[in-house]
């Protein structure tokens, strides 16, 4: 067994407390800045994670590709609210490219006055159904687009929440 001795010096402290008390407060500050990476870190993906559009929409009927499909074969006009460059590649066979133009945050309380979106384009009759989609997940067009048409005074707005990823993985026709 192997004895050791510290000498105090004044105010208590050993030799030893004053040789590691460089290391400690070394450790103190790594641990600091290490941990306020992690704080950062986490607090950037927050937005992206609250940038999920909302799963429901209040007046509007969500609707799968299977259910938008057979809207559209019963006359349902499709809208793609992507911008033009992406419903020129590839949009669900049929769809009519209206481009919702965002400028406001993505955000259930957006400011629509911000964004563009013509809605001349939509049927004049504002009872006629019509089905809106985007790219789904963080892409807010459709939502922010059945929005404005249901404050317009469209009341037969179904949102593809799914949009056109959930279109083309169901192997729906495509143009």
């Amino acid at each position: 067994m192997i004895k050791t001795t510290f000498l105090l010096k004044p105010g208590g402290k050993s030799g030893s407390d004053y040789r590691h008390q460089g290391w400690e407060a070394m450790l103190k500050r790594e641990w600091m800045k290490w941990t306020s990476a992690f704080v950062l870190g986490l607090a950037s993906s927050l937005p992206a994670m609250a940038n999920e559009t909302p799963a429901t929409l209040a007046g509007v009927k969500l609707v799968t590709a299977e259910e938008a499909k057979k809207l559209q074969d019963a006359g349902v006009l499709l809208i793609d609210t992507r911008v033009a460059a992406e419903y020129a590649e590839k949009t669900a066979k049929g769809a009519k490219s209206v481009p919702y133009k965002e400028k406001s945050a993505k955000e259930i309380g957006f400011d629509a006055s911000k964004d563009d979106f013509d809605l001349t384009k939509l049927p004049s009759e504002k009872t006629a159904p019509i089905v809106f989609f985007c790219n789904a997940g963080e892409c807010w067009k459709s939502y922010k687009a059945s929005v404005v048409a249901q404050k317009a005074g469209y009341t037969k707005i179904n949102w593809m929440r799914g949009g056109f990823p959930e279109w083309s993985s169901k192997g729906l026709p495509t143009q």
